[in-house]
């Protein structure tokens, strides 16, 4: 599902008109996946003065496949009574993954991070575990609160590298992956940090923090 979306360039205030795409399904649209994956679907250029800029507006990505659905919502765009009643209308998910975030990078990750046969909750542990490790290794608390995002999975052993923002610059930081075995073995025996069936729910830093309070 596609629209027409008015929109003003960052740089120049350009005012164009650009597609946005508010419905995804990948098993009628395909290709719009590798779209999604690399991020060029939530990027813009000006023709006025060649400028990249964001897409903004909410996205429902639907993998039918998968049985997962990802709802970009914008922070601020419903408030949690709206939330349910499009849930509702949405009918029977059962067996569906249903996930919020607020930004196109958060999409991103999740789709990403189902492509690869990862589990988003075990690796929200996994990241809050690499960075109380990367905190002490540094001798700087305040990484602990560091927003990290999955980059990639790669090498023999599937070494999981985390980017993140620190003054200004972006670093990564790299973990094993018996990190992530045994974060999700830590999940597996604590069912309450599973988000419940049915909802859109946030699995973000936040959602992890309140178990280790």
């Amino acid at each position: 599902m596609t629209t027409e979306q008015q929109v003003t360039c960052s740089r120049c205030g350009g005012s164009h008109t650009i597609t946005a795409y508010p419905g995804i399904n990948v098993a009628r649209e395909p290709d719009l996946k590798a779209r999604v994956r690399d991020g060029s679907l939530f990027v813009w250029e000006c023709p006025r003065c060649g400028a990249r800029n964001l897409v903004h507006g909410q996205t429902l990505y639907h993998d039918p496949d998968a049985r997962m659905m990802v709802w970009l919502l914008p922070e601020g765009a419903l408030d949690e009574a709206q939330v349910r009643a499009v849930e509702a209308q949405l009918g029977d998910l059962d067996g569906y993954t249903l996930r919020r975030v607020p930004d196109a990078g958060g999409l991103i990750e999740k789709v990403n991070l189902q492509e690869l046969g990862l589990d988003d909750v075990v690796m929200e542990l996994c990241k809050y575990v690499t960075r109380l490790e990367l905190a002490d290794s540094e001798k700087n608390p305040a990484l602990i609160d560091v927003p990290f995002r999955f980059y990639r999975m790669d090498g023999p052993d599937g070494r999981i590298t985390f980017s993140y923002p620190l003054e200004g610059r972006m670093f990564l930081a790299e973990t094993p992956f018996r990190t992530y075995e045994d974060c999700r073995g830590i999940i597996q025996r604590n069912p309450a940090m599973q988000p419940p069936a049915g909802r859109f729910s946030v699995v973000d830093p936040a959602w992890i923090g309140r178990f280790f309070r």
